[in-house]
This record gives structure tokens, C-alpha cells and sequence, in this order.
């Protein structure tokens, strides 16, 4: 084992990957000289050079175009945007070209590829920097959305995803580049559409995904405290989304609450409760509880900042809602 930030897994998974397959190159701004944005691709242009690590202009409906297109000519790119925010301007490519050409084309027209960067808020960067968009791409058929937490699930994951032939939208986050884990000194893949238990319990289910899991680490600490024992799965892929790991916690735990990062309209939190009520309605024990962003743009104020994000205290109240605690 060994002890790496979320950046260097991203990129041992993205080096590892092109040394096995020459039809692989990454595209983005500042991929290259720069050694990309957030550093996740260090070391790449001096390994693989200039032809499969190409720094692109300020031009994402361009670049993702040029992607789509190699990929269907085959080639495996990974297209990096500096934040999902700016994917919105080559949304049309993802959307109208990479998820429906393999349909479209009656299969002649494969799509490898993967689109990755970071998603969410980072901070105080505004209303237009701020934005969660995985259920905008989750509700799109013929593509893959994962949000790893950890490190160890990004490297296991993004290796899976640039092997998948279907376009796959890998998600991050700008504060989470730095997080350390211990990792495998070898070679692993993690299979797509698999949820992980990060966390055993009884008393309630916590399913969540991405950063914002942090949060329900933390109330899960302090409900411990209080003799609650909070069972914490970690979805880790939106679509395809492991629906039975879900199903297989709430029998066990009888109560449900929902923690992500996103406004609540429409939201995959909706579409988690949705289906519980559909599939396991009678083990539940009480009403599902769901927690969201306040559902207005992103503030840049902290204070106001601050009370737009979930917090764990949001999950601690939550679950003492759902247990009928005062």
C-alpha cells in the first residue's frame, strides 16, 4: 500500500491507463505545460508528450467536439474540463453526439470516452462556479455518471471508466485534489454501478456521494455519541446507480436519509426516494428525509455560503427526525 492525494490517483489512474493503450490521450485547458489545473495530470507531457497530451484553447464546445469525434473514429480520449460549470458550453456534444451515436448509428459508432473534472462548490467562487450538474447528465440515457469520495475509489473507478466503450462523466472536486488515502501498489479496477458500505450500522441509512459525504461521517461520530448507529453507503456511481445495495440497508436499518450536493428540484435524491417507496416501502419505519443546497444559486457571501451547503448538523437533525428523537 501506499499513501496518495486524490490529484495523484487521478493521474497514476489516467498514466496507467495510456502506457496500456496508445488510442488513449487527454485534451483540456492547461492539461499539458501546466500540468493541468489542479496538478492531476503532473509528469504527463513529459511521459507521453505533446500528440496525447494537448493543451486546448478556451473553447470546450471545440475541443469536446474534436473528442467526440475521435472517439468515434477509435480513439479512447479523456476530455479534463476545468469545472463541470464549463462543460455547459460543450453540453450539445456530450448530449446530442457522445450519449446517442452508438444508438443512432445501430451500433456501428461506438463513444469511448470520458469526460472529467471537478463538480459542486469549491468555496467562494459564485453562483456560476458552483453548480452540481449529475443529475442533469444521470437523466440522459447512453451516459455514465461516477462521483468518487475517496481516492482509492477514483483510481479504481477512472481506470474502469476510460476501459468502458460507452461515454462516461467522471466527476471530482476542487476540494478534495488533496485529500490522502492509502491505495494498492498495483494494478485494480472498480466496477462501475457498485455502491461500498463506508460504514456498518443499524439504526438508520445514510446514502450519499461525492465530498459531501464528509458530512455524514461527521454526524455519524457525534450520533454514535448518542448511541444512534448510522449505516453510511457511499453510491459512488449515479447511472448506472446500485438501487439494490439501497434496498438491502433500508430492510436492515428500516429508516432513510439522502445527503448530496445539489439543488432539490428534480434532484437524485428525488429519484433515490422515489424508487425506495416503490420497491421497500413497508420495511420503512418512518418518513424518508432528504438534504440538499438551499435551492437558490450559489452565494459568494461565506455566512450565506455556509447556510446554502448541507452541514452535518442538517444530517444529525435529519436522522434524529426520522428515529423520532426530539
Amino acid at each position: 500500500m501506499k499513501t496518495v492525494q486524490f490529484r495523484e490517483a487521478i493521474c497514476e489512474a489516467m498514466s496507467e491507463e495510456m502506457r496500456r493503450d496508445e488510442s488513449i490521450f487527454l485534451i483540456g485547458e492547461e492539461v499539458a505545460e501546466y500540468n493541468g489545473a489542479y496538478k492531476a495530470s503532473k509528469g504527463m507531457l513529459d511521459e507521453f508528450g505533446a500528440k496525447r497530451v494537448i493543451d486546448s484553447p478556451i473553447a470546450e464546445l471545440g475541443f469536446t467536439g474534436i473528442a467526440v469525434g475521435s472517439a468515434m473514429n477509435g480513439n479512447r480520449p479523456i476530455v479534463e474540463f476545468m469545472t463541470f460549470n464549463f462543460s455547459l458550453v460543450g453540453i450539445d456534444q456530450i448530449i446530442n453526439n457522445a450519449a446517442k451515436i452508438r444508438q443512432m448509428s445501430g451500433g456501428q459508432l461506438p463513444c469511448p470516452i470520458v469526460f472529467r473534472g471537478p463538480t459542486g462548490s469549491a468555496g467562494q467562487l459564485g453562483a456560476t462556479h458552483s453548480q452540481a450538474f449529475e443529475n442533469w447528465f444521470a437523466n440522459t440515457p447512453g451516459l455514465k455518471v461516477i462521483i468518487p469520495s475517496n481516492p482509492y475509489d477514483a483510481k479504481g473507478l477512472l481506470k474502469a471508466a476510460i476501459r468502458d466503450d460507452d461515454p462516461v462523466i467522471f466527476m471530482e472536486s476542487e476540494q478534495m485534489y488533496g485529500d490522502k488515502m492509502e491505495i494498492p501498489e498495483g494494478d485494480y479496477i472498480i466496477p462501475i454501478g457498485v455502491a461500498d458500505i463506508k460504514r456498518e450500522g443499524t439504526d438508520v441509512t445514510i446514502v450519499s456521494f461525492g465530498k459531501i459525504i464528509k458530512e455524514a461521517y461527521k454526524a455519524a461520530d457525534v450520533l454514535e455519541k448518542e448511541g444512534i448507529s448510522v449505516e453510511i453507503l457511499d453510491m459512488r456511481t449515479i447511472r448506472p446507480m446500485d438501487f439494490e445495495a439501497i434496498f438491502k440497508s433500508v430492510k436492515k436499518t428500516n429508516r432513510l436519509v439522502v445527503l448530496e450536493e445539489s439543488w432539490p428540484f428534480a434532484s437524485i435524491s428525488s429519484e433515490i426516494t422515489f424508487q425506495v417507496q416503490e420497491n421497500v416501502f413497508d420495511y420503512l419505519d418512518a418518513p424518508i428525509r432528504r438534504i440538499t443546497t438551499a435551492d437558490t444559486p450559489a452565494p459568494y457571501s461565506p455566512v450565506l455560503l455556509e447556510e446554502w451547503l448541507p452541514n452535518f448538523n442538517d444530517v444529525v437533525k435529519a436522522v434524529k427526525d426520522v428515529l423520532y428523537i426530539k
